[in-house]
């Protein structure tokens, strides 16, 4: 993200985002302060958006929060890559340049031996066909020869490289698009699979469908077992959505305790169906302590299920999804409902 605000504007922007940033479970470091920057400049909707459901009852952020929002909504390509990238096209333009004016200067000086042997035969001097000239020719023809499979060499070594520059560029992207805690597609991977998913589906179509699914009581387990069983927790959960979620369909980490599944081709009873399964597995499950043998089981989750109707937006669709979610909890968590 560039910034372009004046001293008075950012000065300003300082003032809104300091009383947001203190209220939250999260230390006051940049990254806390890039995402309530972007927050109170209105400068990133999604973000914004983001937040405000994050928020919105009473909540608080805590470090894990911040930082998995940095990265769905601010974080590029790592800058360290970028650089690496930056420097190898640097490179191949520089090698493949100075091939091609030495391909050049050879071209030009066979051109111009070739250029004064025709004026010699044109202008009918007897020695124009002479060994001296023909050799002459045959020299250049050879130095033109291997400059010309030198510039192949060399391209075909730039080839290779810019491929190698291609895959890297395409693997940051990648992971720019997962999420770290449970190797899922974040946020931001999960609206780049939305949006591919309904620009492929006709507008007058039903589908996909989508289920929203958000860990019950999660405060009250960091609160009782610290931040790293709430950790184990999460890992916990994706490596169920994981092993329920196959073909083309999608589970992603949505934020926090907060996941999303995109069903493509799954009808609403379908999804429902599912949705229940992976209801049942989590609340029969059973994690064991960090450092101890205690498991701690009573873990749930409640879901909300909507499928697309013809026509409708992904902010709607999810809307929808996530007001189905509000459904489930509001009716005493540990259930399924539909939008």
């Amino acid at each position: 993200m560039e910034y372009h605000d004046t001293i008075e504007q950012s000065a300003e922007y300082l003032r809104m985002a300091l009383p947001l940033m203190t209220k939250q479970a999260a230390a006051l470091h940049p990254i806390s302060y890039a995402i309530w920057y972007e927050y109170v400049a209105g400068i990133n909707p999604p973000l914004r958006q983001r937040i405000d459901e994050l928020i919105h009852d009473g909540r608080v952020l805590d470090e894990a929060m911040v930082q998995q929002l940095y990265r769905d909504h601010i974080a590029e390509i790592d800058e360290a890559i970028a650089r690496r990238v930056s420097q190898g096209f640097d490179k191949v333009m520089q090698d493949i340049d100075a091939s091609t004016t030495q391909a050049a200067a050879q071209t030009k000086e066979f051109g111009a031996t070739l250029e004064r042997w025709s004026a010699d035969v044109a202008a009918g001097k007897s020695d124009a066909i002479s060994l001296s000239a023909i050799g002459e020719v045959l020299h250049r023809s050879q130095d033109l020869r291997q400059i010309v499979a030198a510039l192949q060499a060399d391209l075909a070594v730039s080839r290779s490289e810019i491929e190698q520059l291609r895959k890297e560029v395409s693997r940051a992207r990648e992971e720019a698009m997962i999420d770290g805690l449970t190797g899922l597609a974040n946020r931001r991977g999960f609206d780049a699979k939305l949006a591919a998913c309904l620009a492929e589906t006709p507008g007058e179509a039903v589908g996909p469908s989508l289920l929203m699914a958000d860990i019950d009581h999660f405060k009250r387990i960091n609160d009782n077992f610290g931040h790293l069983f709430g950790d184990k927790v999460i890992r916990n959960i994706a490596t169920i959505l994981r092993d329920n979620v196959k073909g083309q369909d999608l589970a992603a980490r949505y934020g926090g305790e907060e996941f999303v599944v995109l069903l493509r081709d799954t009808p609403l009873a379908g999804a429902l169906t599912l949705a229940e399964k992976i209801r049942r597995i989590v609340e029969n499950s059973r994690i064991k302590r960090i450092g101890s043998d205690e498991v701690v089981s009573n873990l749930t989750i409640s879901i909300g299920v909507a499928c697309r109707e013809p026509g409708e937006s992904a902010e709607t669709l999810i809307g929808r999804a996530d007001a189905a979610l509000y459904q489930s909890k509001q009716s005493g968590r540990n259930r399924v409902s539909a939008a």
